[in-house]
């Protein structure tokens, strides 16, 4: 038990530090590349843009992870204080300091969130911007005090301890037993700590001395990876093996590392394969004097290839070290699939075990598996999660409720918030963007992804998988979820005829929902804070339905603007962009103690029919649009 909580623990640390790293990679690339060819032995040397390069690594990159760190811990406030912090750690030490960033600028986030959760209810009205700047800045400044006195020179040390022992084991021959650390550490996502956290400001002082450093290139290697990949594209089976072409190449050219982990996960004997493989590589470029003169963000045969020093003597020891591993891999890997036990690896499977592990889904394994959990053979509940769970799930729950009901199944489906999920959750359906908060909520349960409420496949894939005889009630009628009761007068108020805006143009998605907002201000229905809280919800994951259709609502945190429930409805007949799709219909929402819901269905079920989508646009009168929506029909 201790074990697997340690285990976890892990999983769960490196899965943070990869966190604060990855979102902003593309810095890394833009150093490495300003490196790559304005530096005194790059590809063009000019003096006066190299002087970026030094600043860069010094500060721009350090304070883009402390920053994220500290917003990972309480969003655009923590990440201020968290970049605050990291400016001492900097300014302290002479190296660059990833590591120190990734101390301070969690630090700093945690410590606003605590202050903040400590005088929660204890401001006087009129004194919160004051208070929030103030204790940003103090806060801030402490610990950016703290970090320059004691953590800076603390990361120095350790960095400088770190140097000697490297220094040690390239003397004594041993540098390739750092594989043996490297490899498992990659597949518990503390690659991007042990690169950038340790081997990269080591391996920069190193190349600041001597040109190049073999230590940039012990954990971006991709031989290691691309030789356990080639074997599964010949001794693998099943998904693994097909999947596993398109794997390599993304792996050696993209420099996705994280995409062969599964493949790991699926024959853990496998990281014999790459263990061997990388010592075998740190061998042959040691042997050879192999090395880069800065960073290889991402670990790809192009990023490498920019990044070495240009000599044939350098590109023969970094790509021979690359194709050593490589065949280690290879060689071992294929022993171990060919002798193992055969069976068709389920290579979903192993990324769902890998998403477990990492705590949320990347973009690498969404292409590998759409779902955490497996579907249970006994369904009692769908939920429809949003981030209010009044708007576009209140929709979907309409139209997938109506499916179920026609398919027989006793199955329940509800709406609710992200937040409201219910630890026990079986089946968990959200917009794309909004899964990933989805999981980390309610990781067992079945996940699925739609991009379009009113018209998605995945409703029928859900009812196809569902219909077997272990979910169908005896005498096939279906639970109703309990809707909120409402009386004929509470539904006639929720949508009037002088709220249906026909033959609108509007410049952008902005104007239209404040148009949206606006009128369901002067209808009496909202306060005024509630137009920007529907600017702010669109921000957070678009509005945009499908089927040209658009329903701007508040935040979860807006309910409390909400005077009434009450909808206005926008045709737009040439339609408004809204991220790229085109919507010609635009339902402004307030909901209040669910009394909007049953109109919401009837808005989704009419919607859901591109058919009746024509002829609202093509409507000439409020009353031909309000006949269509039929409330009564759920």
């Amino acid at each position: 038990m201790a074990q697997s909580n340690i285990k976890v623990a892990v999983q769960k640390f490196g899965n943070f530090l990869s966190s604060m790293v990855m979102p902003n990679i593309s810095a890394f690339i833009a150093w490495g590349l300003i490196t790559a060819l304005f530096i005194p032995t790059g590809f063009i040397p000019n003096e006066s843009l190299s002087s970026m390069v030094g600043p860069m690594v010094t500060y721009l990159l350090p304070l883009l992870i402390g920053f994220t760190g500290g917003k990972i811990i309480y969003d655009q406030r923590g990440g201020v204080v968290g970049a605050i912090a990291t400016m001492g750690v900097i300014v302290g030490t002479d190296i660059p300091m990833f590591l120190g960033a990734m101390i301070m600028g969690p630090l700093g986030g945690y410590v606003i969130k605590k202050f903040d959760q400590s005088i929660e209810g204890k401001v006087k009205a009129g004194f919160e911007m004051l208070v929030n700047n103030f204790s940003a800045g103090i806060l801030g400044g402490i610990l950016s005090i703290l970090s320059f006195l004691a953590i800076g020179p603390a990361v120095n040390a350790f960095s400088n301890w770190l140097m000697v022992g490297v220094d040690w084991l390239v003397s004594a021959g041993l540098l390739p037993l750092t594989s043996i650390l490297i490899e498992p550490g990659k597949i518990l996502f503390l690659n991007n700590a042990i690169n950038h956290g340790i081997l990269t400001p080591i391996g920069l002082e190193q190349a600041k001395e001597t040109g190049q450093s073999v230590l940039l290139l012990l954990e971006a290697n991709p031989g290691p990876g691309l030789g356990v990949l080639l074997a599964y594209c010949i001794f693998g089976k099943g998904n693994a093996r097909r999947s596993a072409p398109g794997a390599a190449i993304i792996q050696f050219l993209g420099g996705i590392h994280e995409i062969y982990f599964p493949y790991i996960l699926m024959r853990p004997m496998l990281i014999l394969a790459v263990i061997l493989g990388g010592m075998s590589g740190v061998f042959t470029l040691v042997l050879l004097g192999g090395g880069l003169f800065a960073p290889s963000s991402p670990g790809s045969i192009i990023a490498i290839t920019a990044v070495t020093p240009h000599h044939a003597g350098a590109f023969i020891a970094n790509y021979a070290g690359i194709l050593v591993a490589a065949i280690v891999s290879f060689v071992v890997a294929a022993f171990i699939l060919k002798t193992g036990k055969q069976s068709d690896e389920d290579i979903e499977e192993a990324a769902r075990k890998m998403q477990e592990m990492k705590g949320k889904k990347s973009s690498v394994v969404g292409a590998l598996a759409t779902n955490n959990g497996k579907l249970p053979d006994q369904v009692e509940k769908i939920y429809f999660a949003c981030d209010a769970g009044m708007g576009s799930s209140a929709m979907g729950a309409s139209l997938l409720r109506k499916k179920v009901k026609e398919a027989g199944l006793n199955i329940a489906v509800t709406n609710t918030a992200i937040s409201n999920l219910p630890a026990d959750a079986q089946v968990v359906i959200t917009q794309d963007e909004l899964t990933p908060r989805a999981q980390n909520k309610v990781p067992a349960a079945y996940h699925v992804s739609v991009d379009n409420f009113l018209s998605s496949p995945e409703y029928d894939e859900l009812i196809e998988k569902l219909q077997n005889p272990e979910i169908r009630s005896e005498d096939g009628v279906v639970e109703e979820v309990e809707e909120p009761k409402t009386d004929q007068s509470e539904s006639n108020d929720l949508l009037l005829e002088e709220n249906v805006f026909l033959n609108q143009s509007f410049v952008n998605k902005e104007e239209a929902i404040r148009f949206a907002g606006r009128a369901l201000v002067k209808a009496g229905y909202v306060k005024e804070s509630y137009i920007e809280a529907m600017i702010a919800r669109d921000e957070m994951t678009s509005t945009y339905m499908g089927n040209d259709v658009a329903i701007p609502h508040g935040t979860e945190e807006a309910k409390k603007d909400v005077i009434k429930s009450g909808f206005t409805v926008i045709q737009v007949p040439n339609g408004v962009d809204f991220d790229g799709q085109k919507v010609r219909l635009i339902f402004g929402i307030a909901g209040k103690d669910g009394t909007h819901l049953e109109i919401l269905s009837g808005i989704a079920v009419t919607c859901a029919d591109m058919d009746n989508i024509e002829k609202l646009v093509a409507a000439q009168t409020a009353r031909e649009i309000m006949d269509m929506i039929d409330i009564k029909s759920n």
